[in-house]
């Protein structure tokens, strides 16, 4: 049994809830009645998984691994942090995804509608695997903010997606990685969503230190599962 297989029901002080009006989608999507937890078969545990062969060297890093006519646009960033559990303990080999907008704010999906400019060199996702320590680290681009129509005049906050599996697909944890000092975060219904004593943990720290001269800016983004400092997760995928 992994340490992703026994961790304890969400509390709910710190994680958003399901409805949060405000955030419009939450209204339509939202359960209306009391939710009943369904027992994992045999089948849902033992598969599909992914193996550690299944994951490249270059999938972590984005400004690389869809380069076709030169190098992408935009701040280059690299994105580093822990993955821990509710004991502080490091969690090795999990698989940690994560996907953002482009430099201009635009994602590369069929349902895009902002008018940005796509970025042929830059497919906004990449993955790896958590080393011994529980460390990822991912070199991207800084992603724009981006128009979006859950209200009048509404911006999203520049943000990366985080996912974190377990040993099979049921064992999944998303979550949002913010910016130090965004003029956007106070008019954010997502981010705003979160009960404000744990809104700051969705926010990255600069990191001198990961930080490589003339090159790219360093930030650090633990995950921590469970616990009194546990990372808010989103109850369903958010924008």
């Amino acid at each position: 049994m992994t340490r992703l297989d026994r961790l304890k029901p969400l509390d709910w002080t710190v994680h958003p809830p399901y409805l949060h009006e405000p955030y419009r989608s939450t209204v339509s999507r939202s359960p209306r009645q009391r939710l009943v937890p369904l027992p994992q078969t045999l089948s849902e545990l033992t598969g599909p998984v992914y193996g550690d062969g299944d994951v490249e060297p270059l999938d972590s890093d984005l400004t690389r691994n869809a380069v076709r006519n030169g190098e992408p646009i935009g701040e280059r960033i690299i994105v580093v942090g822990r993955v821990l559990d509710d004991d502080g303990r490091p969690i090795p080999n999990a698989l940690v995804e994560i996907w953002q907008a482009n430099a201009a704010g635009r994602y590369i999906h069929k349902n895009e509608v902002h008018d940005a400019p796509l970025d042929p060199n830059f497919t906004g996702a990449g993955r790896c695997l958590t080393n011994a320590q529980g460390e990822y680290r991912f070199v991207t681009i800084r992603p724009g903010a981006y128009p979006w129509g859950n209200h009048d005049n509404a911006w999203r906050p520049a943000h990366i997606h985080l996912s974190i599996f377990g040993r099979n697909f049921l064992q999944r944890l998303v979550t949002q990685m913010y910016f130090p000092g965004d003029p956007l975060l106070p008019l954010d219904p997502i981010y705003n969503g979160v009960p404000e004593e744990a809104r700051q943990r969705l926010i990255s720290q600069y990191a001198h230190d990961v930080t490589e001269p003339a090159w790219a800016l360093g930030f650090r983004f633990d995950v921590v599962l469970r616990g009194s400092q546990a990372t808010p997760f989103e109850s369903e995928g958010g924008s």
